[in-house]
C-alpha cells in the first residue's frame, strides 16, 4: 500500500512539475511578447522571397513568444490568409524549428539552485511597481524563474524513479533502441503539444544518477528521443491547417516533410552526430555533461538541418504542391483573414482583423462606384450589384465584431490594445453604415427609373462631381486604414468639411434651377436625399480617420509612461 502511494506521489510530482513548467514557459512567452513592444507585430511584415530572411526572422519570433508551434501555426495562418507565400512560410517554419531550442538551453544552464531568487525578483518588479515595460519585464523574469521552479519539483520526483530497476529497465530499453526512442519522443511530443517540454523532461532524466551510478540516459540514446520530438511537434501544424485553404496545407505538409526527412537523415549517422556533438560540448564527466550535451545536439540539429534543406525551399515548396493537389479557391464570399487559432497573440490578430476591415472598406467603396453608376447613368444591374455586395458586407461586420468580441473575452488587454480594439469596432460599424447609405442611394436609382424621374444635366453634373470628391475620400480613408498613414488622416478630415459646404453649395444651387425651371419639382427630394447620403458616407470616412489617428497618436505613447495601477497578476 505505501509502495503505491510512493508512486503515486512521485508521478503527482513528475506531473505537477511538468505543468508549472509548461505554464511558466507560456507566460514568459507572453511576458516577452509584451516587453518587446507593439512593434513585434510589424516582425513579419519585413519578410521578402529570401528564405534566409524568413529563417532569421522565424528565429527571432519564436525565441519571443517561446514556441514554435506558436510561431507555426501563425504562419499556417497567414498562408492561408495570402499574407504570406509557400516559399516564405517554410523559411519561418525553418526558423522557429531553431528558435524553439533556446528554452533547452535555457534550461541546460541548471539554475535551479536561484530558482526561488529569480521567482521572487520577478515578483517585486511585477507586483510593486507601476510601469508598464517593467511590469512586463517583472512578469518575464517571474516566469523565467518558475520554470526552474518546475524543473527543480521535476528532478526531485526523478531522483527515487533513477533508482527504480523498473523504471531503470524501461528507460535503458528506450535509450538503447533508437526506433523506438524515436517513436517515444514523437508520441510524448504529441500529447504534450510541446517539444520545449520534451526536451526538458529528458534533460532532467540525463542528469539524474542511474543504478549504475551512470547518467541515467546517454548523449546516443537521448538522440532519437530527441529526434522524435522534432517530429512530433508537427501534429500542431496540421491541425492548425485543418478547414484551411490549400496553400495552408501545404505549409504545414512542409513542416512535416522538413522535421521527419531531417530525423531520418540524422538517424542514419547518429554515431557520427554523437561524437560531433560531444567535440562541440563542454568535456566532463557524463553526469555533468550530458545535459549541455542534449541542448546542443538540439540546437545542432535544426541547424545543420536548415542549412541542409535551405537551398531546396523552391524544391520543399514543389513537393508539397505535388503532394497535396488542388487549386487556391477565389471565393470572395468568407473571411479571408480572421484566424482564431492565433488570438492568443493579439498584437498579430489585431492586424489580421484590420486587414479584414480594408477589404471590408474596399467592398463599400464598389459599392458606392456601383451606386453612382446606378444613379448618374440609370443602370439598374449596377443597383443590383450595390444589394449584392451589402450581403457580405453585414457577414464581415458579424464576423469582424465577433472575432474582435473573442479576443477581448480571452486575452487579457493592454491599455494600448484596449483602445486600439475599441477603434476598430467602431470602424467595423462606420463601414457597414457607408454601404447602407451606398443601398439608399441604389434605392433611389431604381425609384427614379421606376418612376421616370427627369433630373437636369446640371443637377447630374453636381451629383457626380459630388461622387468624385466623396471618392476620393472614401480612398484616403481606406489608405489611411491600411497603412496606419497620419497625413492621408489628417486629410479625410478636410475632406469632410469640404464636402458638408458642398453639401450646402448643392442644395442652394438645386433651389436655383427650381426657381428658373431648370430641374422638376418632383425630383427634388429625390435630389436632397441623395446629396444627404453622400454627405452621411463622408462622415463614416472622417469617423475612420479619426479612429486611425487615435490609435496612431496611442501608438506613439511611450509603454513605459504608463502609470496605471497594477491590477492583474502573472
Amino acid at each position: 500500500m505505501s509502495d503505491n502511494l510512493e508512486i503515486s506521489t512521485m508521478l503527482f510530482s513528475l506531473f505537477g512539475g511538468l505543468a508549472i513548467f509548461i505554464y511558466s514557459m507560456n507566460l514568459m512567452g507572453d511576458g516577452l511578447q509584451k516587453a518587446a513592444g507593439e512593434k513585434m507585430r510589424r516582425i513579419l511584415e519585413v519578410l521578402t522571397s529570401n528564405p534566409l530572411m524568413g529563417i532569421l526572422v522565424g528565429t527571432l519570433v519564436t525565441m519571443i513568444i517561446q514556441s514554435s508551434s506558436a510561431t507555426t501555426v501563425m504562419v499556417v495562418g497567414f498562408v492561408s490568409a495570402k499574407l504570406m507565400t509557400l516559399p516564405q512560410a517554410i523559411g519561418v517554419i525553418m526558423g522557429a524549428n531553431i528558435g524553439t531550442t533556446v528554452t533547452a538551453q535555457i534550461v541546460a544552464f541548471n539554475l535551479g539552485d536561484y530558482a526561488y531568487l529569480i521567482t521572487a525578483i520577478g515578483f517585486i518588479l511585477f507586483f510593486f511597481f507601476n510601469k508598464k515595460i517593467i511590469k512586463y519585464i517583472g512578469q518575464t523574469t517571474f516566469s523565467f524563474g518558475l520554470l526552474f521552479v518546475g524543473l527543480n519539483v521535476m528532478s526531485n520526483a526523478m531522483k527515487p524513479l533513477a533508482q527504480s530497476e523498473v523504471f531503470t529497465d524501461i528507460i535503458y530499453c528506450v535509450s538503447n533502441n533508437p526506433i523506438l526512442g524515436l517513436i517515444v519522443g514523437a508520441l510524448v511530443t504529441l500529447i504534450l503539444q510541446s517539444s520545449s517540454a520534451t526536451t526538458a523532461v529528458l534533460l532532467n532524466l540525463a542528469r539524474e544518477v542511474g543504478a549504475d551510478g551512470q547518467a541515467l540516459i546517454s548523449l546516443q540514446g537521448a538522440l532519437p528521443i530527441l529526434f522524435g520530438c522534432n517530429i512530433g511537434t508537427t501534429i500542431t501544424a496540421i491541425l492548425a491547417s485543418i478547414g484551411a485553404r490549400i496553400n495552408a496545407k501545404r505549409a504545414a505538409m512542409a513542416h512535416t516533410i522538413f522535421n521527419v526527412a531531417g530525423s531520418i537523415l540524422f538517424m542514419l549517422f547518429l554515431p557520427y552526430f554523437a561524437k560531433f556533438v560531444a567535440f562541440i560540448s563542454p568535456k566532463g564527466q557524463e553526469i555533468e555533461v550530458v545535459g549541455r550535451q542534449i541542448a546542443n545536439a538540439h540546437t545542432s540539429f535544426n541547424v545543420i538541418n536548415t542549412i541542409l534543406w535551405l537551398p531546396f525551399v523552391a524544391l520543399l515548396a514543389k513537393i508539397v504542391t505535388f503532394i497535396v493537389r488542388g487549386e487556391e479557391d477565389t471565393e470572395e464570399n468568407r473571411v479571408l483573414y480572421l484566424d482564431y487559432k492565433i488570438l492568443n497573440n493579439v498584437a498579430v490578430a489585431m492586424d489580421l482583423a484590420t486587414k479584414e476591415l480594408t477589404r471590408m472598406a474596399e467592398l463599400a467603396r464598389k459599392m458606392m462606384a456601383n451606386a453612382k453608376k446606378a444613379i448618374i447613368n440609370s443602370d439598374t444591374d449596377a443597383a443590383k450589384k450595390v444589394h449584392e455586395i451589402e450581403d457580405i458586407v453585414d457577414m464581415l461586420q458579424t464576423e469582424i465584431i465577433k472575432y474582435l468580441s473573442t479576443m477581448l473575452s480571452q486575452s487579457a488587454l493592454t491599455d494600448r490594445q484596449s483602445v486600439r480594439l475599441a477603434g476598430l469596432m467602431h470602424i467595423t460599424n462606420d463601414i457597414e453604415r457607408m454601404g447602407d447609405h451606398c443601398k439608399n442611394v441604389a434605392e433611389l436609382a431604381m425609384e427614379k427609373i421606376d418612376r421616370d424621374l427627369p433630373f437636369s444635366k446640371e443637377a447630374i453634373s453636381d451629383l457626380s462631381n459630388a461622387f468624385n470628391k466623396l471618392n476620393d475620400m472614401v480612398d484616403h480613408s481606406i489608405q489611411s486604414l491600411s497603412e496606419g498613414n497620419i497625413s492621408l488622416a489628417k486629410k479625410v478630415l478636410a475632406e469632410e468639411s469640404e464636402i458638408d459646404k458642398l453639401e450646402t453649395d448643392l442644395r442652394d444651387r438645386h433651389i436655383k434651377r427650381l426657381d428658373s425651371g431648370l430641374c422638376n419639382p418632383a425630383s427634388t427630394i429625390m435630389f436632397i436625399e441623395l446629396i444627404h447620403n453622400i454627405e452621411r458616407i463622408a462622415d463614416h470616412c472622417n469617423n475612420i480617420a479619426e479612429a486611425v489617428l487615435e490609435d496612431l497618436e496611442n501608438n506613439s505613447a511611450s509603454p513605459g509612461t504608463d502609470s496605471s495601477p497594477a491590477t492583474d497578476i502573472p
